[in-house]
C-alpha cells in the first residue's frame, strides 16, 4: 500500500561565531540595500573589511515591520534572506528580542537609523549591554537631544564614538599636513551627485530635513571642531559668499515646503585668528577636495576620489551596480572608523583620531548657529 508523506525541511541558521578580540556587532537601522548607510555597513563587515569587529545581529523596525512591502521592502525582504543564509546573521525588529549577551563578550552597536529615531536607539542599545557605541552623523536631531544623550551614556559607562569619516580620510590629512608645514589657509569642498532639478532637490530637502549644516556639510563642521579650534564661542565672524551661494524653497514628494541650501560656501575666522573654508554643493559631482591657499593662489589640492581611490571606486561600481555613489568614494574611510571603534570596543585600544560625542555636540552647536547666520546673509 502506498502512504503519503511529507518530507519537512528545516533550515538552520546557526550563530555567527566571535574569536578572540573581536566585538560582536549589532547594526540599529540598516535601511534599503543599495540605498541605506546602514546597509553599505554591513556588506563591508559581512566582507569581513573590520577584523575586530562581526556583524551578529541586524535591528530593521522599518523593513521589518509597516515598511515591509513599501518601497525597498521586497528588497531588503531578499536581502535578509541571501544574509541570514550565508552568514548566519539574525535580523529582529526591536533591540529588545536581542538574544542575552554571553559572558565575556563585548557587544558594539552601530546606530545607522533615521536622525530622529537615533535617541530612542541609543537608550535601547544601553540596555541591551551594549559597551561601545558607534553613532551616525549627526547623532541627534537637535543639540538638546545629544547632550542628553551624552550624558545618558556617560551615566551608564558606554563609549559613544560617531561616524565622522572625513576626520580619518586621506585628502583631509594631506591638506592639514601641508598647511602645517607650508603655511596657508584651507578650503574644503564637499560635493554630492542630486540632479539640479526642482524634484530632485526637494526629495533631498524633504529626506535630509535636518538641512545641509546638519547633515551633508557636518562632516566638515566636524572638521573645524576637531582641528580649528573652531566653536560657537570662539568665531570671531562667519562670511558667506553670496555669488556662490543659493538658499531656495522647494516642495517635496509629500508636497510640503523645505527651505534648505542646494550650494554654500562660507569662511569662518576664529578669535585666535584661524581662517577655514567650507563649500557644499549638492549638484557639484562625485569628487570632493581640500585646498590650501596663499597670498589667494591655490598651492596645494588633494582629491576624494584620488587615483588610488578610483581604482577601488571602478571595482566596486561593479560589484554593487546602482549603490549610492559617495559609498563607495569613502569606502575606505568607512572602514577605518568602523575597525578602530571595533577594535576599542574589543580591545579597549584607543580610537585614535575618530570623533568623541562631546565633538559632536559642539558640531551640532556650530551648525545650529550657522545655519540662521548664513540663512539671513543670503536673503
Amino acid at each position: 500500500p502506498f502512504f503519503p508523506f511529507h518530507i519537512i525541511i528545516i533550515i538552520i541558521i546557526m550563530p555567527v561565531e566571535l574569536k578572540a578580540n573581536q566585538a560582536q556587532i549589532v547594526l540599529v537601522g540598516c535601511g534599503a540595500p543599495s540605498r541605506g548607510m546602514g546597509w553599505y555597513h554591513a556588506v563591508q563587515l559581512l566582507k569581513d573589511k573590520c577584523p575586530s569587529g562581526v556583524l551578529s545581529y541586524v535591528v530593521e523596525p522599518w523593513f521589518l515591520g509597516p515598511g515591509a512591502e513599501g518601497p525597498g521592502g521586497p528588497e531588503f525582504g531578499e536581502w535578509k534572506k541571501e544574509t541570514e543564509a550565508k552568514y548566519g546573521v539574525e535580523f529582529f525588529t526591536s533591540m529588545a528580542d536581542l538574544p542575552a549577551l554571553p559572558e565575556g563578550t563585548k557587544r558594539l552597536a552601530l546606530i545607522s537609523g533615521r536622525t530622529a529615531d537615533n535617541p530612542k536607539f541609543l537608550s535601547q542599545c544601553i540596555e541591551a549591554k551594549c559597551s561601545t557605541i558607534y553613532l551616525e552623523k549627526p547623532g541627534a536631531p537637535t543639540v538638546a537631544e545629544l547632550e542628553t544623550m551624552r550624558d545618558e551614556a556617560k551615566a551608564a559607562g558606554v563609549t559613544v564614538l560617531m561616524g565622522y569619516n572625513k576626520n580619518v580620510c586621506k585628502y583631509v590629512r594631506k591638506a592639514r599636513e601641508y598647511s602645517a608645514e607650508n603655511g596657508g589657509t584651507i578650503t574644503f569642498v564637499s560635493n554630492n551627485t542630486y540632479e539640479n532639478t526642482p524634484a530632485s532637490l526637494g526629495e533631498c530637502f524633504e529626506r535630509n530635513r535636518e538641512g545641509m549644516l546638519k547633515n551633508m556639510v557636518i562632516h566638515e563642521l566636524a572638521l573645524l571642531v576637531s582641528f580649528f579650534d573652531v566653536s560657537v564661542d570662539t568665531i570671531e565672524s562667519c562670511t558667506a559668499d553670496k555669488d556662490f551661494s543659493s538658499l531656495q524653497t522647494l516642495k517635496g514628494p509629500s508636497g510640503n515646503d523645505f527651505t534648505d541650501f542646494d550650494k554654500i560656501k562660507f569662511t569662518i575666522k576664529t578669535k585666535s585668528g584661524k581662517e577655514v573654508t567650507v563649500v557644499g554643493d549638492r549638484c557639484g559631482g562625485e569628487v570632493s577636495w581640500a585646498a590650501v591657499e596663499k597670498d589667494g593662489k591655490e598651492v596645494f589640492r588633494h582629491s576624494m576620489p584620488d587615483d588610488e581611490d578610483k581604482a577601488n571606486v571602478s571595482v566596486l561600481e561593479k560589484e554593487y551596480p546602482g549603490a549610492m555613489p559617495y559609498f563607495f568614494s569613502q569606502d575606505p574611510d568607512y572602514i577605518t572608523v568602523k575597525e578602530k571603534v571595533s577594535a576599542q570596543c574589543a580591545t579597549g585600544a584607543e580610537a585614535e583620531g575618530v570623533a568623541t560625542i562631546d565633538i559632536a555636540v559642539e558640531t551640532l552647536r556650530v551648525a545650529e548657529y550657522l545655519t540662521p547666520t548664513l540663512s539671513e546673509q543670503l536673503k
